[in-house]
């Protein structure tokens, strides 16, 4: 189930994130799955507060979202520079096939809990289709990509970028805004 108006701002970061009732790391609630399409509703400094697709809500460390376009790639670009979407649509539609099955077994009793979690470990689907519009996780080369039906172009990536890790100062640290203390 998909809230209305539900727009992806930002993606969990690939190795997934904590997630508070409140701006307040005493209030700590269920994390977040890895590069899960989120959208930012408000900020207080480093704290964001993030919709997910299903409509549970959630405060997050906002430093550490990917953000994405706020609009899809422009569709006017060269099309021999962008991929045709149905080799990865069938690869994500076996995917989702295999986990499929092993939901079947598990359910059948065919699988315990650790089989099921061997036979699904390297499994990654990532799928949301919005009228014409799809974004589609490719995860081989660890990205998202945005499709009009004809094609895909690059939305956003989960890769590190390289010499982005030294900002030249400390990290910040999550902390009450004051009058927010306890």
């Amino acid at each position: 189930m998909t809230s209305r108006g539900f727009r992806p701002t930002h993606v969990v970061p690939p190795r997934g994130m904590p997630a508070w009732e409140t701006p307040d790391p005493a209030r700590p609630t269920v994390p977040l799955d890895p590069l899960l399409p989120v959208e930012l509703m408000d900020r207080r400094g480093d704290w964001a507060y993030i919709r997910c697709a299903n409509g549970w809500a959630a405060w997050v460390d906002g430093r550490v979202l990917v953000a994405v376009p706020g609009d899809p790639p422009a569709a006017d670009g060269d099309p021999e520079g962008t991929a045709d979407p149905r080799p990865l649509l069938a690869r994500a539609e076996q995917a989702l096939a295999d986990y499929r099955a092993a939901v079947e077994a598990l359910a059948s009793g065919a699988l315990d809990g650790e089989d099921f979690e061997a036979r699904t470990r390297d499994l990654r689907i990532g799928l949301v289709v919005d009228g014409e519009s799809m974004w589609l996780y490719d995860p081989e080369e660890g990205r998202w990509l945005y499709g009009d039906g004809r094609r895909l172009s690059t939305y956003a990536t989960d890769r590190t970028v390289t010499g982005a890790g030294d900002t030249g100062h400390a990290p910040t640290r999550l902390v009450a805004p004051e009058g927010e203390r306890r």
